[in-house]
Formats: C-alpha cells, structure tokens, sequence
C-alpha cells in the first residue's frame, strides 16, 4: 500500500501535474495540502477521471487539504482538529482506507514571529499532539501525512543559518515535533534515510531548485502498527523540476 503525501500549492495551477504524477506513480492513497480551493470548486470531476475517490476539505485561495484513494471513497472519519470550535482553517482532515485511518496535514507556517501568527501555530500543534494520542490509543494502523511546516533538525535543511529566524526551525516548533514523536510516532522518511539531504521542499526564489537549495518539510508520521508494516519510503524528488511545479515534491511510503 503505497502512501503519499504532496503539498500541491494550488490544485487548479497544478493539475496537470497531478494529474501525471498520478498516472506515472500509481500510490493507493494520496494527502493533498495548500488545495487554495473552496469545496464547491475542487476538480472532483478530473481527480475521478484519474481513478481515485476523494475527501476533502476547502478554504478559497488558501489551505485546504483533501485525502485521495485509488478505485475507492475514502470513509472520511474526520475535518478539522478538535479543541478550537472556532478555527476557520481547513487544514486537517481524517479517513479510513483499506483498514488504515490517514490524517493529511497542513500546519500553520507561523512567520512572521514572533507575534499571533506564531502563536496560532503552536496552538494548533498542541491540538494535534492531543488529537495523536487519541488516535494512538486506537492501536491500529494509522499515517498522519503532510506539510508540518517544521524541519526537525539541523540535518533536513541545506544550511541551518539561513533559516535561523524562521518560524519553521524554531526550538518551539522543533519541540513540538519532538513531542509528537515522543508519543509513539515514527518519521517515516527517517527511519530510511537516516542520514544526509532529504529535501521535500525547493523555493522558487533565490535559485533554490538548481542550487539544491532545499529542506524537510513534509513528514509520514506512522503509529506502531503502521511501523510494522513500513517496507519504503522516498520522495519523487523530479516532479519538483517539472515546469509549473508544486514548490514542494511528492513524498511517500510503502506499507505491506
């Protein structure tokens, strides 16, 4: 069962692409972010047309997140995290599929910081962390995929001076994926390349791409029933140099 998450950066912009990289990848399940669509004008039509059922959960020109499963409608289990009734960001959504309970994830940035901004970020990574226990406390098979908007260490980005003041490698954000992590989660993409560059990420500014200029993001955070199925794991790194590409590349797992 192959996982994949991918930030799309807009699905209207990037369909083409999505498109292909579905046709040219085949994974079972898929975890779109940053979808910039409201649910009324998501491309259901054209993501059916290339085999897959969705779930998904739209905001107009910003966030959004959806779930995609291959011949099959994801069962969708949840949309938004809990403990905050009154966050109007469409950034989480939850669904079964094939026995396995998926998470996709868009995490606030959080810059510019400080400031409220930066605040709501680890806010609603406190409520993540909660939501995980729960989840974790299923004792099934479970994959919470998506943008994290953290690099959790020194090692997942091209040059830690360079990013020092952002809002992604704050010790407060690094923090809070250690906790989640420290509940029982395992990083997916780590536990096969422990270490050296992994990037999932390339701005389109400052000649990032062709500098391999790049850092982690974009994490399969699996539950220990899910570990015991993990086989693979990998990015398609590609597809980011691909002409009107995601700033992001697909990023994946393969679960026996």
């Amino acid at each position: 069962m192959k996982i994949a998450t991918y930030n799309v950066n807009g699905i209207k912009a990037r369909l083409p692409r999505l498109v292909e990289w579905l046709a040219e990848t085949a994974p079972d399940v898929v975890c779109l972010q940053e979808l910039k669509s409201s649910d009324e004008t998501f491309p259901e039509s054209d993501i059916r047309a290339a085999g897959y059922g969705a779930v998904w959960h739209g905001q107009k020109g910003f966030n959004g997140v959806a779930i995609l499963a291959k011949g099959t409608d994801p069962v969708e289990r949840r949309r938004g995290l809990p403990g905050d009734p009154d966050d109007t960001h469409s950034r989480y959504i939850e669904a079964d599929v094939a026995g396995v309970t998926i998470g996709s994830i868009y995490l606030p940035n959080g810059n510019p910081l400080p400031g409220p901004k930066f605040d709501y970020k680890l806010a609603w990574f406190d409520r993540l962390i909660a939501h995980a226990a729960e989840l974790l406390a299923s004792e099934t098979p479970v994959v919470l995929a998506g943008d994290y908007n953290v690099i959790p260490t020194d090692d997942d980005v091209w040059k830690p001076s360079a990013m020092a003041a952002d809002a992604l490698m704050q010790p407060e954000s690094r923090a809070a994926f250690r906790r989640l992590s420290a509940q029982g989660w395992t990083d997916a993409l780590r536990t096969r390349f422990p270490t050296g560059p992994m990037w999932t990420y390339w701005d389109y500014q400052m000649n990032a791409w062709p500098r391999d200029a790049g850092f982690r993001i974009d994490h399969l955070m699996l539950s220990p029933e899910a570990v015991d199925r993990f086989a693979d794991a990998g990015v398609d790194k590609d597809h980011r140099g691909r002409e009107k590409a995601s700033d992001h590349a697909p990023t994946w797992i393969i679960l026996r």
